[in-house]
């Protein structure tokens, strides 16, 4: 019989060590080290790539060396996902022989979009959905009650990757849905399903085949409560695309932002609204993040961030209290933490407003995490509305980023942002010098400033 042969893998990186050990080398981080047991070598097996069945990894490309110059730069056909939002975050559209990684926390919605693509896919190319967590039955209820095409969608229950392969190599899908990585397995690796060698091994054989083949190969993956990508790190690596979907329970609208992608931006986000059909693309976000009360409220205002390749507009909210504490909070709900701190320090020294004895909440409406600095004037300009109990106009739009001797930047694509505020009508915006237009939009007056303190003055 042969030996089991065990090794210890860090689940961060990926790294292998042949005894445990509290701190991983590679990455440097601790309690990271868990061990797997691994197959004994095969009888007669070589050393070389060619004996195991990994040669031609990368789509079984010539091993002969090429000139640079002589690769073929046609553009490869792009294969639309039916869904507008969808082929926005992904660049354009599903590159064949890639492998697109979906995740989300439960409930998110990651089988509902699949499915949905796959159903609309396959009446028009072959597709094959394999499921590993849900019956055949329970699939086909949520088509029936998504009131999805079933017709021509080839359905696999199985988690077995030897079988699965030997499916699609007899069906030649042009699409495979692997729903999900963790619960796939290999006969040859003897730890359970979800562990951190079945997961990198399936991706692996998985990617593998869908390089090989020209198939697009798309995974649903698991995360974290941190919300990072359950499994070794390397997984990551392997896939051409990882895509996150947000949304909770509470929320009817899902946001789909790329976390990696070889074919694209990753800045790109696509916004869905959970009906009771499925999930519907949201062809303009601005309009579902603006809508707000009739009476306008103290620490309420519209700021106007750029995602991926178009503006949106969003609301943010500041509340503040006087704190009853030593230590006032500083609390922020799609923004960061840090960033806010310092710039309520920079609204002290140089717009001479004192927070330091107030707790400060602030909120940006619709579940939209802001990660660009052009929110610093708008969280600035929304702190002191509420500060000092005064609501600011309803057609007031602010941006900018504000540096830390009170200098407001300017921010890329200003003149788009400012057009997109004027068609949802309104009528004021305060914007750094550096993005004001030569000729403001028609019944738009543009307020540019250079200093926190005019734009203080400018309200």
């Amino acid at each position: 019989m042969a030996k089991v042969k065990s090794a210890f893998v860090c689940t961060e990186c990926g790294a292998e060590y042949r005894k445990w050990q509290g701190q991983c080398s590679s990455c440097q981080e601790w309690n990271t080290l868990s061990e797997v047991r691994l197959s004994a070598a095969r009888p007669g097996a070589a050393t070389g790539a060619s004996s195991s069945g990994r040669g031609g990894y990368a789509g079984g490309l010539s091993r002969e060396v090429v000139d640079l110059a002589s690769v073929d730069l046609s553009e490869v056909p792009r294969l639309s996902s039916t869904f507008a939002e969808f082929d926005r975050v992904l660049g354009g559209g599903l590159v064949p022989g890639s492998a697109v990684l979906l995740g989300g926390h439960p409930g998110a919605g990651k089988s509902t979009l699949l499915l949905q693509t796959a159903c609309k896919l396959a009446q028009s190319r072959r597709v094959v959905y394999v499921t590993g967590e849900e019956s055949l039955s329970q699939v086909a209820m949520r088509a029936h009650r998504l009131q999805l095409p079933v017709q021509g969608l080839k359905m696999l229950a199985e988690t077995s990757i030897e079988t699965i392969l030997a499916v699609a190599e007899r069906q030649r899908p042009e699409i495979l849905v692997i729903d999900s990585i963790q619960t796939m397995h290999l006969e040859d690796i003897a730890s359970a399903p979800g562990g951190v060698a079945q997961v990198r091994e399936s991706a692996a054989a998985l990617t593998r085949f869908a390089k090989q083949s020209n198939t697009v190969l798309m995974l649903v993956g698991h995360v974290t409560k941190d919300g990072s990508l359950a499994g070794p790190k390397v997984l990551e690596h392997m896939i051409d695309a990882s895509l996150l979907l947000e949304g909770g329970a509470d929320s009817r609208f899902r946001t789909l932002r790329g976390q990696k992608n070889r074919f694209g931006a990753v800045n790109e986000l696509g916004v869905f609204a959970m009906l009771e059909h499925g999930l519907k693309e949201v062809k303009n976000p601005s309009a579902i993040f603006l809508s707000r009360n009739e009476e306008q409220s103290a620490g309420s205002l519209v700021m106007v961030v750029w995602e991926g390749t178009r503006p949106i507009l969003v609301e943010v909210q500041a509340l503040l209290d006087e704190s009853a504490l030593g230590n006032p909070r500083r609390v922020a709900v799609g923004l960061d933490q840090n960033r806010l701190a310092m710039l309520l320090a920079v609204l002290h020294r140089h717009g001479g407003l004192f927070t330091a004895d107030q707790d400060v909440f602030l909120n940006v409406v619709g579940g939209v995490k802001v990660l660009e600095t052009s929110a610093d004037l708008a969280v600035l300009l929304a702190v002191v509305s509420s500060l000092q109990n005064r609501p600011l106009p309803r057609e007031l739009v602010v941006f900018g980023e504000v540096g830390l001797s009170g200098e407001i930047r300017p921010v890329p694509s200003g003149q788009e942002r400012i057009v997109e505020a004027a068609k949802h009508g309104f009528k004021r915006a305060i914007v750094p010098r550096g993005n004001a237009p030569k000729r403001s939009p028609d019944g738009m007056e543009v307020v540019a400033v250079d200093k926190l303190a005019e734009a203080l003055d400018a309200l």
